[in-house]
């Protein structure tokens, strides 16, 4: 059961520059307090392609930034990514290939996989965004419990319940490879979502949704046929 939330199962590392981080832990949400470490380790080394746009920010040449867009290091943008008027890029974040950051929308301290879009008013902290996952106009990830006591993440099915401790007071949601959240969903701290699984608009999703799902209104979770 537990081994449906570790990196292997969820992501596909050929499609992100942080495969070396990512593959050297266990849980996602373990590479999160080694972002900025690890921005600072490749930075320098990432080539001619890619323009030192401010201090501790690589952006390559190919990525469309626009002039209201605020971006902090430690930060890589890559290839044929466009970040769009009033994107609020706040540091530590490693952008892939061919994404969307779009109008207001704020990210920090992720790691955002090749061909992902977070294009409309959304907040990704303290996350990862698998290759070709998508969040709906609005849907955010919320990073910090209400009573802002340390993150557990949950698993609960069949075979029975599964509390993992992480230690950390910020983490926000593992989307794995393809998954596409609905608008205006809220994603509880600690959320992992599995790959190819879809979110209906206006959800509150928490702990870990399987693979292949459909969390439905009212959160009714079906395996797709």
């Amino acid at each position: 059961m537990e081994e449906q939330l570790h990196v292997s199962a969820l992501y596909d590392l050929e499609h992100t520059r942080a495969a070396e981080l990512l593959g050297s832990v266990t849980y996602p949400w373990e590479a999160l307090p080694q972002i900025k470490d690890f921005i600072l380790k490749i930075g320098p080394t990432l080539g001619e392609d890619f323009v030192l746009r401010s201090e501790n920010v690589w952006v390559h040449k190919t990525a469309v930034i626009y002039e209201t867009a605020y971006i902090a290091g430690p930060c890589i943008i890559d290839a044929g990514t466009e970040v769009r008027p009033g994107a609020f890029i706040r540091g530590s974040a490693l952008i892939g290939r061919d994404c969307v950051v779009g109008n207001s929308t704020e990210v920090k301290n992720a790691i955002i996989f090749d061909n992902v879009q977070v294009p409309h008013y959304n907040y990704v902290g303290d996350s990862v965004l698998g290759y070709r996952s998508h969040m709906g106009a609005g849907s955010i990830t919320s990073n910090v419990k209400s009573d802002k006591t340390l993150v557990v993440v949950k698993e609960h099915d069949e075979s029975g319940d599964l509390e993992i401790e992480t230690g950390l007071k910020k983490i926000g949601a593992m989307l794995g490879d393809y998954v596409e959240v609905g608008c205006n969903s809220v994603l509880n701290p600690g959320t992992v979502i599995g790959r190819h699984t879809n979110v209906y608009p206006l959800s509150p999703v928490r702990g870990y949704i399987p693979e292949n799902s459909i969390v439905k209104t009212g959160n009714v979770i079906v395996t797709k046929k």
